[in-house]
């Protein structure tokens, strides 16, 4: 986020814009402690500030007036202008340690004081406002845009800097907003704190201060613990699971931040063989000889982990793939292809509200041959579907085989939503400037890959020298593809 994006979603909620921030839920980070579910349900009863200015707390309130109070004075105490930046960084971590062992509820008080108490003062940012408007084009234009951008920073980025000084102060504000995005879209009062987190975030974690970090089987043994625990597309079932994603014809690289040195922030695992691989299973095989290095000439992504639950929104994933390829690219330099084995994870739940959709695009003869197999002429969007229960058995050449690849096909290369993929994989490598390459059957057998896309896998190719081309076409809402996928288009 730029800072001029930060600045009018600033206004926006300063001035009491009433168009919700969209904001995709995230899972909670275990930070663990909460012994009280937090209910969510659109906030009622009464204000923060009325309860500020009540005596009496009412049932379904966490804190009482006295303690909401105390806690404000203790959070403001951090950003008194009269201390140090180690005292205040002092009382910042008491205030982290009060936050440890509270309840769920609880904790959203605390969010709520942070987001609602340490706002920009709304009169003077919009007169700064109107005289940046009233500047532009003039002289004055850059004076105003600095009185602007100063009038528009609120005291919560510095009650976040604060927070930031103690040593583990980074870790606690990345914890509390993994516990705080699951409650956005309930309790939009809290969206002024998030949207300030995700902009300090975005400068915290910049990749210029990440370390690139190859992550082996002589890696610490917690830290080798850690990606069993992140591992977010194909489970670590054992330490013999890991260990062969480790082995010698194996790369695993992290991020790695110097305030989370433990922790990788997000985290590749590569295997390195002679083909783009059209399976998992062969990769996940334990028993399986470690391919002869001498002769790889394939560099293949088969899983990409964030860990942090409260960095959502900053982005560091292209980074990280531009950076192991050229890491590899020095150590092996008979690499000739980058490509990534990936799943995709919405597709099953796109046809099956599209489902209809797909099958009225089909030709007379085409939908003949499917009726046929699914014995119901013609089909309905429920015979199809329903052919689909024993898919992996599927024949070659089943007509149902190929419309569902055919269905694949349109969701990765034709699919958009406001101009981008609809699936969160393929946003995320196109994206990048990779294609779709090739749709792989059965390249996931497992329960959960039949649970997500049928069992279905993709292969994305980052071809080097055309990245830049695949952007322009994604911009222009054009998914580049290769001429096998384009083929399977109804």
């Amino acid at each position: 986020m730029t800072a001029a994006d930060w600045i009018n979603r600033s206004v926006s909620l300063i001035a009491g814009d009433k168009k919700a921030l969209k904001v995709p839920p995230a899972p909670a980070n275990a930070s663990g402690i909460a012994t009280k579910k937090l209910v969510d349900a659109p906030p009622t009863g009464r204000t923060t500030r009325e309860r500020l200015n009540a005596t009496l707390r009412q049932k379904e309130e966490a804190l009482s007036p006295r303690v909401l109070r105390r806690t404000l004075e203790e959070l403001r105490a951090i950003v008194d202008p009269q201390v140090s930046e180690v005292e205040g960084g002092r009382r910042a971590k008491g205030v982290a340690g009060w936050y440890a062992s509270a309840t769920l509820d609880e904790r959203r008080d605390m969010w709520l004081l942070m987001s609602e108490e340490f706002v920009a003062d709304a009169s003077k940012t919009m007169l700064a406002q109107a005289q940046f408007a009233a500047a532009v084009g003039t002289p004055d234009q850059a004076v105003a845009e600095v009185r602007y951008r100063r009038a528009t920073v609120s005291p919560r980025r510095r009650l976040l800097q604060r927070f930031s000084a103690f040593p583990e102060g980074i870790r606690f504000l990345v914890e509390l907003r993994a516990d705080m995005l699951p409650h956005l879209k309930a309790d939009k009062r809290l969206q002024a704190l998030d949207v300030e987190m995700e902009y300090m975030f975005s400068t915290w974690f910049d990749v210029g201060f990440l370390d690139l970090r190859r992550i082996s089987w002589d890696s610490p043994a917690s830290l080798i613990e850690k990606l069993i625990k992140y591992e977010a597309v194909h489970d670590i079932k054992s330490w013999s699971d890991v260990k062969n994603r480790l082995d010698s014809d194996r790369r695993c690289y992290g991020f790695f931040h110097p305030r989370l040195p433990d922790d990788p922030l997000i985290f590749v695992e590569v295997a390195l063989i002679d083909d783009i691989a059209q399976s998992i299973t062969p990769l996940l095989d334990e028993s399986a000889d470690a391919a002869d290095l001498n002769k790889a000439t394939t560099a293949i992504f088969y899983s990409i982990s964030n860990t942090q639950g409260g960095l959502r929104g900053v982005s560091f994933g292209d980074s990280l793939i531009k950076r192991v390829v050229e890491t590899l690219k020095d150590e092996f330099p008979k690499l000739k292809t980058f490509a990534t084995l990936s799943p995709i994870p919405g597709f099953r739940s796109w046809l099956g509200k599209n489902a209809g959709g797909m099958l009225e695009k089909l030709d007379d003869k085409a939908r003949t041959a499917l009726g046929r197999a699914v014995g119901f002429e013609p089909p309905s969007s429920g015979h199809f579907l329903g052919a689909l229960d024993d898919v992996l058995t599927l024949p070659a050449k089943s007509p149902v085989r190929l419309m569902l690849m055919r269905c694949a096909a349109h969701y990765l290369g034709q699919a958009l939503n406001d101009g981008k993929p609809v699936d969160a994989v393929a946003r995320f490598h196109l994206g990048n400037g990779a294609r779709v390459e090739r749709l792989n059957w059965a390249g996931d057998p497992s329960p959960k890959g039949v649970k997500q896309s049928y069992g279905l896998m993709v292969n994305y190719l980052y071809d080097l020298r055309r990245l830049d081309k695949h952007r322009s076409l994604l911009a222009q809402g054009k998914i580049p593809v290769s001429g096998e996928v384009e083929d399977l288009y109804i």
